[in-house]
């Protein structure tokens, strides 16, 4: 592993240690730059407002790194008190079940 690859790592893993609700996306919560990107924002944002989010779009690095480090290999992602919870599909089945506010409501 490069030293390129490490420091992306460490980004990473400092960014889901420092921010309890985490959304990797494409674009940004007033701009999401794919409809995954969107329908996860908009049902995240009806929830909390403490959502942070980066847009893997303006860092190459972490769109690469992250999916190997997460296992998950598509974006959105979205973490919650440092533990990967899914991709829009999870979120949406959440939302559904109630599941994702009571998720978000201990971060």
């Amino acid at each position: 592993m490069c030293i390129k690859q490490k420091n992306t790592i460490k980004k990473i893993k400092e960014q889901i240690k420092n921010n309890p609700i985490l959304l990797y996306m494409k674009g940004s919560f007033n701009s999401p730059s794919c409809g995954f990107s969107l329908k996860a924002s908009n049902i995240i944002s009806m929830y909390t407002k403490k959502c942070k989010y980066i847009d893997i779009l303006q860092y190459p690095d972490i769109r690469i790194e992250l999916p190997k480090l997460s296992n998950w290999p598509t974006f959105p992602q979205l973490w919650v008190n440092k533990k990967l919870i899914g991709g829009c599909d999870i979120i949406i089945k959440m939302s559904k079940t109630g599941e994702l506010q009571k998720i978000l409501d201990t971060a």
